[in-house]
């Protein structure tokens, strides 16, 4: 039996997962991170955790309960190389299949996070490659798409979580939460992209007295637009600078970015928690990049509870999967693969609005940045922008200038 409540966190960033984990029970028993910057978060915030730098290094896991992964998404990732599974970067979960099969015990479970573009990507080659080796180690695997809105932050991300092992049952982790599609729909604050697409219906309704996340940096095939939340924190933009999303509020016409410290909170850590970053680089967009490529906490925390405590799932609607697109939610054993009837948000999010959860004023888009991105919006071909939104944005440069 692996020692309760211990976890091996490999490629670790900044400790998303680990976080959530400690908050629902578990401690870290080993911390394995290449990222110089990663590291000095990780020293600061656990540190009494033994820090290992190299995965490829690493000889062998300690007996722990739970080994974790959020593997590079570089390679994965819809704004990536989108080199896929064999990429430099995402090839490295091998490492992680090295270190499991080696090990003595095996731990009692297996938690891996990455984005859910890699279900799509290569016609789904990278999670055909995971679930083909836990498979071959005699692991049961479950994963599903999540939401992170569901766990009351105002960010739009959507994440694949799978959950492998060898003893237990991952459905009972996975899948006993639930809110259904229409529940989300009918929500009043929780609502589907504004206008990507087309124009709804309902678009000057939902433009008065609301707030809107977009990237600044997004070109012309961007989809970055979201209701009342901003869409996903990223690494950077494809010209490597920090591009911390941008948000539109409405009502005040005024056009920003959350502060670091807001960003953070938006991916669940503690106002802070990336400023050890500055002992090794100055810079705020390593601290914006570090974020970006960070585990929500709050889901891993989700997580964690489940783990501690499994549920039930309702098996309605199953069905076997033989090809096409990997679908939101599926599992399998033995060679057998069942897709299952689930939404995206396991929670059903009690959280505030994004003006409401944001705890510091705005850092005004620049006079530069608003007119760039007001060009590239004129011309995109796939978001048909509302026009209060660009008349608003129009009217804020001209205050500018």
């Amino acid at each position: 039996m692996a020692n309760n409540g211990g976890v091996a966190g490999l490629f670790a960033g900044i400790g998303g997962l680990e976080i959530g984990l400690q908050k629902s029970g578990f401690h870290a028993d080993l911390l394995c991170e290449i990222d110089p910057c990663a590291q000095r978060v990780l020293q600061r915030q656990f540190p009494d955790v033994p820090l290992h730098a190299d995965v490829r290094k690493l000889k062998s896991l300690p007996s722990v309960e739970v080994v974790t992964a959020g593997f590079p998404c570089q390679d994965l990732s819809q704004a990536g190389a989108k080199r896929g599974i064999a990429g430099s970067q995402s090839s490295l979960v091998g490492h992680l299949m090295r270190l499991l099969g080696k090990a003595k015990r095996a731990p009692r479970w297996v938690v891996i996070e990455n984005v859910s573009f890699m279900l799509s990507l290569d016609s789904g080659r990278a999670m055909r490659f995971l679930t083909g080796e836990f498979e071959r180690m005699g692991y049961r695997w479950a994963y599903r798409v999540v939401d992170a809105r569901s766990f009351d932050v105002p960010q739009r991300r959507l994440r694949v979580v799978l959950v492998a092992s060898r003893v237990e049952d991952p459905r009972e982790v996975l899948f006993a939460d639930n809110v259904s599609d229409s529940s989300v729909i009918h929500s009043q604050r929780i609502q589907a992209p504004l206008v990507i697409d087309g124009v709804g219906p309902d678009r000057v309704e939902q433009v008065a007295n609301k707030s809107y996340g977009f990237y600044w940096t997004e070109g012309r095939i961007g989809i970055g637009w979201t209701i009342d939340a901003v869409p996903p924190i990223k690494g950077g933009s494809g010209l490597g600078i920090a591009s911390p999303p941008a948000v539109w509020v409405s009502s005040k016409n005024e056009f920003g970015m959350p502060t670091i410290a807001d960003g953070e909170r938006l991916q669940g850590f503690p106002a802070g928690w990336t400023a050890p970053t500055e002992e090794v680089s100055r810079s705020l967009g390593m601290r914006w990049k570090l974020i970006g490529n960070a585990v929500c906490a709050h889901m891993s925390e989700w997580i964690g509870r489940r783990l501690h405590e499994p549920g039930t799932y309702d098996a309605k609607g199953e069905r076997d999967f033989t090809s096409g697109s990997w679908p939101v939610a599926a599992y399998g054993h033995r060679g057998r693969v069942r897709v299952v009837n689930l939404s995206v948000w396991p929670l059903h999010s009690r959280g505030k609005v994004l003006t409401q959860f944001l705890k510091e004023p705005l850092k005004p888009l620049s006079e530069r940045a608003a007119s760039g991105f007001l060009r590239r919006a004129l011309l995109t071909e796939k978001i048909r922008y509302a026009p209060e939104f660009l008349n608003g944005l129009r009217a804020y440069i001209r205050q500018l200038n």
